[in-house]
């Protein structure tokens, strides 16, 4: 199960070591150290979780929580040396999903890790289609339309779109979407990805010569988007 995490921990080596064990677990990864940038990456990358420190600079991590909840469904999973009752409170009450006391084990950290992520699979409504801008990319009936014509894809070119598309304006490398396309045809390489993607640009886009939605970001790898060019991609 892998997902987007962005892991806010103002201690440089205490966040080193919780990284590693989630990339570990075949999770991407973005690394903040203040409340302040937290919030900003947040909103920018919409991740799956949010490991959050409450005692952090700039934004202390209960006000990212307010913040964020209230614009919000990110799932966040505090922590803290605070271990009073009513510290847990407080953070469940701002709506934290989970609290994790310090010092803690970094495997019951990735097993509190897990279990948030399968709750939010098995509690996700019964309409789970991905909408970017025209584009709608429906998990649940293996389906895709444009602008409500329906999109014939291949089983891999819906894989890599449905990755895409849960994610959108997230910039993503050719090895991170093999990671997504892991397991599913184990012959695919770098260039498939890109053969792909030419072919959905042919099906989903106005003019696939310039493409409006499904953009290369030079030097990185690719991303969807609602619509509207930006220098340096195409």
């Amino acid at each position: 199960m892998c997902a987007h995490i962005v892991l806010a921990e103002d201690d440089e080596k205490q966040a080193e070591i919780v990284r590693r064990y989630l990339e570990h677990e075949r999770h991407s990864v973005v690394v903040v150290h203040d409340g302040r940038a937290a919030i900003d990456v947040v909103r920018a990358s919409r991740p799956d979780l949010l490991v959050l420190d409450v005692m952090m600079p700039k934004v202390d991590g209960l006000d990212v929580c307010r913040i964020l909840r209230a614009e919000s469904d990110v799932l966040v999973l505090m922590l803290t040396a605070r271990s009073t009752e009513d510290d847990l409170l407080l953070g469940l009450d701002l709506g934290a999903d989970d609290y994790l006391t310090k010092p803690f084990s970094p495997r019951e950290l990735m097993a509190r890790v897990r279990t948030l992520l399968r709750r939010a699979r098995v509690a996700a409504p019964e309409d789970s289609a991905l909408r970017v801008g025209p584009l709608v990319v429906d998990p649940l009936r293996h389906e895709v339309t444009r602008e409500g014509v329906a999109v014939e894809c291949t089983p891999g070119e819906f894989r890599l779109l449905e990755a895409l598309a849960a994610q959108p304006e997230r910039v993503f490398t050719r090895e991170q979407l093999l990671e997504h396309m892991h397991g599913f045809d184990r012959y695919i390489t770098g260039r498939t990805i890109d053969v792909h993607v030419m072919n959905l640009r042919k099906k989903i886009e106005p003019d696939p010569r310039k493409p409006a939605h499904l953009v290369t970001v030079y030097g990185v790898g690719y991303k969807l988007t609602g619509g509207g060019r930006r220098a340096g991609a195409s």
